[in-house]
């Protein structure tokens, strides 16, 4: 049986990947875009991310009391996450629970006039989740709160990772030797969604 995160590249190859030409938030252009919130807030895709992630954070052994990233990319994966360490800890007594929080894009101006919505614990080991990685500043921008708020970075992760020049290279930087890792590179979701067209060209 295909794993959650075969099943997902399917997904998001069919769904949040088109060719064409398109301007980028970072203000570049590409033949592609992949709009992974196609995908993420699809009702299966939704449940295929949060397994994949959860599979991704135990294979590399990580260890975190919850997931967050910058709205509004991540607010589907940290949902999806979190929703799906329920299940397993339901299944599986004992499975850690991972929480979830959203890190706005500055400081509301009302209430508690927090930036942080949801679990903010001090101390607590975090993983920093996001869609799409092109230069990475939206994830280093959750890092930065995330440690703001004296919670520790554990891991980084991607959906897709776009691999351009500086990507990678400043979100390690910003992790400061918090693994950095990605379930698909822009490259495996283009090989998929080609693979599809050629194997079945009228679904498009």
């Amino acid at each position: 049986m295909p794993t959650h995160a075969q099943q997902l590249l399917s997904l998001l190859a069919r769904t949040s990947f088109k060719l064409g030409q398109f301007k980028l938030s970072s203000g570049g252009t590409s033949d592609y875009y992949i709009d992974c919130r196609t995908t993420t807030l699809h009702a299966e895709g939704g449940r295929l991310t949060g397994e994949a992630i959860l599979d991704l954070l135990n294979e590399n052994k990580i260890q975190a009391e919850a997931a967050g990233g910058l709205t509004m990319g991540a607010d589907p994966i940290v949902s999806n996450v979190a929703t799906a360490s329920a299940w397993r800890a339901q299944q599986h007594p004992g499975a850690p629970l991972i929480h979830g929080f959203l890190v706005r894009k500055a400081e509301k101006q009302h209430g508690t006039a927090r930036r942080i919505e949801g679990f903010c614990r001090e101390g607590a080991r975090v993983v920093i989740v996001d869609d799409v990685c092109t230069t990475g500043a939206s994830t280093i921008n959750a890092i930065e709160a995330a440690r703001e708020a004296a919670m520790i970075v554990a891991a980084v992760v991607c959906i897709v990772e776009r691999q351009e020049a500086n990507g990678r290279p400043a979100v390690e930087a910003a992790a400061a030797g918090a693994p950095f890792l990605t379930l698909f590179t822009a490259v495996q979701v283009r090989a998929e969604h080609v693979h599809q067209l050629e194997q079945d060209p009228l679904t498009r």
